[in-house]
């Protein structure tokens, strides 16, 4: 199960090697090798040593489950029937009028056209191997407590993985583990919840992990199965006598717990219920007090309904000296103290006392805005608190603030962060890729797809070689949690806008080719009860050349299923440089794969930019009940807005964050051979190295 976790996160694998002399033939190894390459997957020099020393029994286990995780990884665990077997060709030779009628005859009766066989040519592509590395127990339990100790939200598949490792994990493994301080307050809920839930700790263990109410109502939350950022509403599950107990012990240690319980106030009023606290007044009077206001509504002035009355009233020198308080939001609030006052050189004074107590991720966000506070930009970009990926974009009407207010502001945060920095282990001369400007600070992955490789969203991703991008996508119907999903279509489409956002044309089954570029659909299947797939070909030059620069992929489902709903739904793309050789589906050519698990009916997985010949990841859903039609048309609206939003998004790089820890504790080389610490794309540190990022580099 290790195995597992650790290839998909870091494409690496633990070997019990075994002493003596090498016992599995060269030629099993040889073999399974030669095999791995149609998946795209080869071994580095270290693990092929390491795997020698396995007999054939154990060789054999090992190669089983590696096989089977990455055909899960690249999409190749299913089968791929499009409509049209002899695609792309047979698509773009095809009369119109068969095009029409196959669709009309499959609609009425799920029957698909002649599926004789078509003769393929052999693969004439050749393509890079990605290499799996040898790794051991220490490096993994390293990468689980990195994600446990993330300064910002994780995505489902980390909570799995944690889940995961920690049900599996002796007691000595265990403490490992876990951290002494887990930074951010969703994972404390989520993290004790699993130790809880599989018996792995006890109170003396998980209690100083607590520190507020919200901690405690976010253990109750996950302990529910619920939505640990409280974004949603969670439907307690009753608790027994000695969890009622816990909880409450919990919530009496920690600090100042009325207030902090006034934000979630309905919450807790439920949750009461079921803890009942007034048995327990004795033992936990404070919670008692506590419920008794919430319940009956007593008066209780609070922080933030002070800090309003100031903003009201336009009281600045209120608004500092609460702010002061609490630095978090202090530092969020300053843009609206800025432009609500001329008294800003004492707003930046007051700023400047508080800078040591914000978090990195704060500095980095506040850092970054104000360097870009005055730069004509149409749109603001918001991405909403909770598990789903949604996003949304106001007019950008912000009023201009005086440019020296604001380089003063960036300038006192980067000497914050390089002074926070500097007492770090130092990183001895240092290579920083310039590549990585594309790539984002990863603050939140709250609602981040499972993928084959998962980055931030807005970063762009150079594309592959080829001149053709195939996109594919998988579904299938059937039970889910007992209950029958009936009909499934999901519709794989591509909408494709000039430079300015102006729509030329779409690819979807409404419109399988292109009559402008070379660009053409696999047709539309409406039933999954075995799986079904979609094709989309983009042939790149075809489209830059007449004017199209923009291409927004989408997926629609069509029978208005979430996709939560579904057994398994799936996208993800290949670069081609010969599409009409080797099958349809080549898994070694697969450049990404990502599960669409989201509560939405609408999902738009990337964005490319063919001009600059990149992919813009987005990971983004459009409403569930959307506007217009529940098709490709009827939502352009919608993916101009996401795609202006996504392409013009501005947020803090990873180029940017590593400049800053090498201009605090390291020495900058510019070639890689020179370097002792090196940040890039393919090597050393990273952009996909989540875990370690937000673990070290945001402390």
């Amino acid at each position: 199960m290790n195995n597992t976790i650790y290839l998909r996160r870091a494409n690496k694998l633990i070997i019990e090697q075994q002493e003596g002399e090498k016992r599995l033939p060269k030629a099993y190894l040889a073999t399974a090798l030669k095999n791995m390459e149609a998946l795209g997957y080869t071994f580095s020099d270290e693990l092929m040593r390491a795997v020698r020393s396995l007999s054939k029994e154990q060789f054999e286990a090992l190669y089983v489950q590696l096989v089977a995780d990455l055909r899960i990884m690249v999409g190749a665990h299913v089968e791929y029937k499009p409509m049209y077997s002899g695609f792309p060709m047979q698509v773009m030779q095809e009369d119109e009028a068969d095009l029409y009628l196959n669709a009309i005859i499959h609609y009425l009766t799920l029957v698909y056209p002649d599926r004789e066989p078509v003769e393929r040519m052999p693969l004439m592509e050749k393509t890079d191997l990605k290499v799996i590395r040898l790794g051991n127990q220490e490096e993994f339990q390293t990468l689980i407590r990195q994600l446990i100790e993330a300064k910002g939200s994780i995505s489902p598949t980390d909570k799995e993985d944690i889940d995961t490792v920690l049900e599996h994990a002796d007691p000595d493994e265990v403490d490992a583990i876990l951290p002494s301080e887990i930074p951010f307050k969703e994972n404390v809920g989520f993290v004790v919840a699993a130790l809880l839930k599989h018996e792995k700790a006890g109170i003396e263990r998980i209690g100083p992990y607590f520190k507020t109410a919200t901690d405690v109502l976010r253990l109750a939350v996950a302990w529910s199965d619920g939505d640990v950022s409280l974004a949603a509403a969670t439907a307690f599950r009753k608790f027994k006598r000695r969890e009622r107990r816990l909880l409450l012990g919990l919530l009496e240690q920690c600090g100042q717990i009325t207030e902090d319980m006034l934000r979630y106030k309905d919450r807790w009023i439920r949750l009461g219920e079921i803890l009942h606290p007034s048995e327990y007044k004795l033992r936990y009077p404070r919670c008692e007090e506590a419920f008794d206001i919430l319940r009956n509504n007593k008066p209780f002035a609070t922080f933030n309904g002070s800090v309003e009355l100031a903003f009201q009233y336009q009281n600045i020198w209120s608004l500092m000296d609460l702010l002061s308080q609490r630095p978090g939001e202090f530092a969020r609030r300053l843009d609206h103290l800025l432009r609500s006052t001329e008294e800003q050189e004492y707003i930046l004074l007051a700023f400047a006392e508080v800078l040591e107590k914000i978090s990195t991720p704060v500095l980095l966000l506040v850092k970054h805005h104000f360097a870009r506070r005055n730069v004509p930009q149409d749109l603001r970009v918001f991405f909403p608190k909770g598990n789903v990926a949604k996003a949304f974009a106001i007019p950008n009407e912000l009023p201009v603030i005086d440019e020296a207010t604001c380089r003063e502001v960036v300038q006192l945060c980067e000497q914050a962060l390089v002074q926070r920095f500097a007492d770090l282990p130092s990183l001895g001369k240092t290579y920083i890729d310039p590549q990585l400007h594309n790539y984002l600070v990863p603050f939140s992955q709250r609602s981040a797809s499972k993928a084959l490789h998962t980055i931030v969203r807005g970063s762009r991703v150079p594309m592959g070689e080829g001149d053709t991008i195939r996109f594919f996508n998988w579904w299938k119907e059937g039970k889910v949690n007992g209950q029958d999903t009936g009909r499934v279509d999901i519709d794989l489409s591509a909408v494709m806008y000039d430079e300015n956002w102006n729509y030329v044309e779409h690819i979807s089954y409404t419109n399988l080719r292109s009559a402008m570029y070379q660009a053409v659909h696999s047709g539309d299947i409406v039933s999954a009860p075995k799986g079904a797939c979609e094709f989309i070909d983009l042939h790149i030059p075809s489209i830059v050349n007449y004017g199209g620069r923009y291409v927004v992929a989408s997926l629609l489902s069509f029978t208005s299923h979430p996709y939560c709903d579904l057994p398994e739904c799936f996208v993800g793309w290949m670069m081609r440089k010969k599409p009409g050789s080797g099958e349809i589906f080549e898994p070694s050519t697969v450049a990404n794969k990502i599960d669409i698990t989201a509560d939405t009916q609408i999902a738009i997985p990337v964005i490319l930019d063919l001009v600059d010949r990149t992919v813009i990841w987005t990971d983004l859903a459009l409403t569930r009940q959307p506007d217009y039609y529940n098709n490709v048309e009827g939502n352009e609206k919608g993916m101009v807005l996401m795609g202006k939003a996504m392409t013009g998004l501005r947020k803090p790089d990873l180029y940017d964050l590593f400049m800053l820890h090498a201009k605090a504790r390291g020495e900058l080389v510019d070639t890689l051979d020179q370097a002792d610490t090196v940040y890039s794309v393919g090597q050393g540190v990273t952009p996909f190295d989540m875990e370690q990022i937000m673990a070290e580099y945001l402390v």
